[in-house]
C-alpha cells in the first residue's frame, strides 16, 4: 500500500502518523515545500521518498509530483495530510488520481457553515438560527431576522480565523466597513452561558465510530484568541450518554469513513446540546497527546490499523486528563520547576508550543491526569495563580 503524505512536515503530528504507518509495513511517500535537508531525522526514517514542490498552492505542481510518485511507486492509495487548511487539495488529488477517501463534492458538507447546519438539522440536532450571506444587501435583510448579539464566521473557513463577536450596532457598522464581500459570511445567534465541549473520534472503513472521546474547553476559542487567556481542555472518563448519542447521528449522517472527527457543541444549563462545527480531522495542536496520554493508546498506530481494515479493540479509560496552557505574558507564581515536583506522578507532558499556533494554544503546554474532579480543580488553581 502507498500512503502519500501531503506536507509532512507540518503539523509535527505527521512524522508520527508516518512511523506508525511504516511500523504496520505501509509506503509512506511525502509531497511538500519544505526542503529535504529541512525535515526531522523521524520523517526522513520513516518516507521512503519525498517529493518537494515550490509551492503546495500550485495544483499543476503538486499534480505533477503525484503523477511522478505513482509512475515510480505505483498507485497511490491514500492521501492525506492532517491539516484543515490543506483538506480541499487533498480532496482534488484523490479524486483526480482515483484514490480512496473524501472527495470535493462530499467535502463540500464540512467546508461551509451553511450546509454543515442542514445536515446537523437532519441529523436531529439544534443549531443556532443562522444565515449566510453573499453581500452587505443580504445581511441587511439577515439583520432583520436576527437580534444582537450575532457571531459572524467566514461560511468557508478555518477555525476561529476571521471570526466576529457583533455585540452592538457599532460592531456591525464596522464589520460591513471592512467587509469586501469577496467571502460569504455566515451569520448566527450568539449562544449565552454556553460551555464549549466537543465529541471526537475515529471511524473505520465500514463507517463504524472505532475510538470516541470528548473534551470540555474552559474558554471558548475566540476569546482565546482575542484575549490571549488561560485556559484547559479536560477529558473525563464517561462521554455524556445525551451527548455520545448525538455525536453518534451526526458522525452517522455525515457518512465519512476512515477518518477522525472534532465536532465542537455547546453544553447549555439544562442539559441540552447545541451543534456548532464538524471538522473533518482530529483536533488540532497537542490534542491527539492529550487522547494518547488519558486512554494511554498510541492514536497513530490505531489509525494505521484503521487504514489497514483491522479490527481495533475497545478503548476507554478512568482517568480525569487536562491539557493546561500557559502564557509568556503573565507572571505565574509556581514556576514549571515548581508544578514538575508538586506533579512529577502525574505529568504526562510537558512542550513549547510553536510560535505560529501560540496566539490560539499559549506558549506552553502541560498534560496532568489526575483521579477525581476535586484534583482538577486543585491542579488548575496550582498552574494558573498569578503573582
Amino acid at each position: 500500500m502507498n500512503y502519500l503524505l501531503v506536507s509532512p512536515n507540518f503539523p509535527i503530528s505527521q512524522e508520527f502518523f508516518a512511523k506508525g504507518l511504516k511500523e504496520k509495513g505501509i509506503n509512506v511517500l511525502g509531497v511538500g515545500s519544505e526542503s529535504y535537508d529541512a525535515l526531522s531525522q523521524t520523517l526522513k526514517d520513516n518516507l521512503v521518498e519525498y517529493f518537494r514542490v515550490n509551492d503546495l498552492e500550485d495544483y499543476e505542481e503538486v499534480f505533477r509530483a503525484v503523477a511522478f510518485l505513482t509512475y515510480k511507486h505505483g498507485k497511490i492509495d491514500r492521501i492525506e495530510s492532517n491539516d484543515e487548511y490543506w483538506l480541499e487539495l487533498d480532496a482534488r488529488l484523490r479524486e483526480d488520481f482515483n484514490v480512496y477517501g473524501v472527495k470535493p463534492k462530499q467535502l463540500e458538507l464540512t467546508k461551509y457553515k451553511s450546509k454543515m447546519k442542514t445536515m446537523f438539522k437532519e441529523a436531529g440536532a439544534r443549531v443556532a438560527k443562522g444565515y449566510a450571506a453573499n453581500n452587505k444587501e443580504e445581511l441587511n435583510g439577515i439583520l432583520k431576522k436576527l437580534e444582537l448579539p450575532l457571531i459572524a464566521k467566514p461560511d468557508n473557513g478555518v477555525g476561529s480565523a476571521n471570526t466576529y463577536k457583533l455585540l452592538t450596532q457599532r460592531d456591525v457598522e464596522e464589520f460591513i466597513n471592512e467587509w469586501n464581500e469577496k467571502v460569504s459570511y455566515f451569520f448566527e445567534e450568539f449562544v449565552e452561558n454556553g460551555v464549549l465541549c466537543t465529541y471526537d473520534g475515529l471511524i473505520n472503513q465500514h463507517g463504524d465510530i472505532v475510538f470516541e472521546t470528548s473534551f470540555i474547553y474552559t474558554q471558548p476559542t475566540l476569546d482565546l484568541v482575542n484575549n490571549g487567556l488561560d485556559y484547559a481542555n479536560i477529558i473525563e472518563p464517561n462521554i455524556d450518554p445525551k451527548l455520545k448519542e448525538l455525536g453518534q447521528r451526526i458522525v452517522y449522517k455525515f457518512g465519512m469513513r476512515e477518518r477522525f472527527f472534532h465536532i465542537e457543541f455547546f453544553r447549555l444549563p439544562d442539559g441540552e446540546y447545541i451543534a456548532l462545527e464538524y471538522n473533518n480531522r482530529i483536533a488540532g495542536g497537542t490534542c491527539i497527546d492529550l487522547y494518547n496520554y488519558s486512554y494511554n493508546i498510541s492514536l497513530y498506530e490505531i489509525y494505521a490499523d484503521v487504514v489497514l481494515d483491522k479490527k481495533i479493540k475497545d478503548i476507554v479509560t478512568n482517568k480525569y486528563t487536562l491539557s493546561l496552557s500557559r502564557r509568556n505574558r503573565y507572571q505565574y507564581k509556581n514556576s514549571l520547576e515548581d508544578i514538575k515536583a508538586k506533579y512529577s506522578y502525574s505529568i504526562r507532558m510537558i512542550t513549547t508550543v510553536p510560535e505560529v499556533f501560540s496566539a490560539a494554544m499559549g506558549n506552553t503546554i502541560i498534560i496532568i491526569s489526575v483521579e477525581n474532579k476535586e484534583q482538577i480543580t486543585e491542579v488548575m488553581n496550582y498552574v494558573y495563580e498569578k503573582i
